[in-house]
């Protein structure tokens, strides 16, 4: 369990598989969307942004490209209001024709159509992100417009993983979370400015590329913070592909990675607002988180099904380092989520 990789090597071999599954402190899998053995229609791109801010925002960007649609959206949370407010368009088989980036530090993701634009460049470890839709609908009236920067500092560790499905070894996911981004800028919607201080604000980039199965649930938390003046990030999830070479269960702090083995989400699916608890198997890792968003959308098209449930809200608990350290967690920013697909 925990099969860590410590040096480059391709993602797939020659018949389709994955060459070594596990996880890694850095991208050290080569993604080449060419070599990957499924028609267009099945390969699965996306690169997700989030800044949950300690002055009660979250900002969060998506461009995906699923094959036989793309979708792209922004979207604004307010957790002090306890709402959020989206707009959303899609983009009919774009399949290779709109093949996104082959890394997660490099590479730009352009979209643009009568809903919103989106405009996504990497170079060299900052990331630089323009958004914007005249037709968003949002707390302060219509219209929203921004420019991010997030920075990864250099030699920051990550969690990177390379699974793939038990019944479909051709099937995998390959995902890259970046945390602790360092997020300056500001975006105006309506007449409301929003700033971001990469003092205080710090983000996540959820960089992912695959082919699923057709049904599928995952669990995902995440949080990015200042926990006693330094950089602390979390990220936690299970449940998707076989998890049996490595988890993706990560504490990051003052940019080194600290692995977990398996930890559990237990909540009220009556109720998303009500307080979850997440546990490790080994006792290292023990929090409560208080939701007070839940940011969900439903689709049944009968073949095509998606339920979505992503809270926004805040940590409390204490985690344990590698080394033995312990770090007590109080009001730390970030969200949790249940998402069930089949498609």
């Amino acid at each position: 369990m925990q099969h860590e990789i410590v040096e480059q090597l391709p993602l797939l071999q020659a018949n389709g598989t994955l060459t070594e599954p596990g996880w890694a402190r850095h991208p050290h899998w080569q993604y080449q969307r060419q070599a990957v053995a499924a028609s267009s229609w099945r390969i699965k791109e996306w690169d997700y942004y989030a800044v949950v801010s300690p002055e009660q925002f979250a900002i969060c960007l998506t461009a995906s490209n699923l094959g036989y649609i793309g979708l792209y959206a922004i979207c604004l949370v307010d957790l002090a209001l306890g709402r959020s407010w989206q707009i959303d368009t899609l983009q009919p088989l774009p399949l290779g024709r709109h093949a996104f980036p082959e890394t997660a530090d490099s590479g730009a993701i352009q979209f643009s159509n009568g809903q919103l634009s989106l405009q996504i460049e990497r170079i060299g470890g900052e990331h630089r992100v323009h958004f914007s839709s005249a037709q968003f609908q949002g707390p302060h009236g219509r219209g929203i417009e921004g420019e991010l920067t997030l920075r990864l500092p250099a030699q920051h560790e990550s969690m990177n993983i390379a699974t793939s499905w038990a019944e479909q070894r051709k099937a995998f996911y390959y995902n890259t979370k970046l945390n602790c981004l360092q997020a300056s800028g500001q975006f105006r919607q309506a007449g409301k400015h929003y700033h971001l201080s990469p003092v205080r604000d710090l983000g996540v980039l959820d960089w992912g590329r695959g082919v699923w199965t057709y049904n599928n649930t995952w669990y995902w938390a995440s949080a990015s913070g200042y926990v006693d003046g330094e950089p602390f990030g979390l990220n936690l999830g299970y449940g998707f592909s076989d998890r049996s070479p490595a988890s993706e269960n990560l504490l990051l702090y003052r940019g080194v990675a600290h692995k977990l083995d398996q930890v559990a989400f237990h909540f009220d699916r009556k109720n998303w607002l009500k307080p979850w608890q997440m546990r490790s198997n080994d006792g290292r890792l023990q929090l409560d988180f208080t939701p007070c968003v839940d940011r969900n959308s439903k689709l049944n098209l009968l073949l095509l099904a998606s339920e979505q449930h992503q809270v926004f809200g805040h940590y409390r608990g204490h985690v344990t380092l590698d080394n033995g350290q312990v770090l007590q967690l109080n009001h730390l920013p970030g969200f949790a989520e249940e998402v069930r697909n089949r498609w």
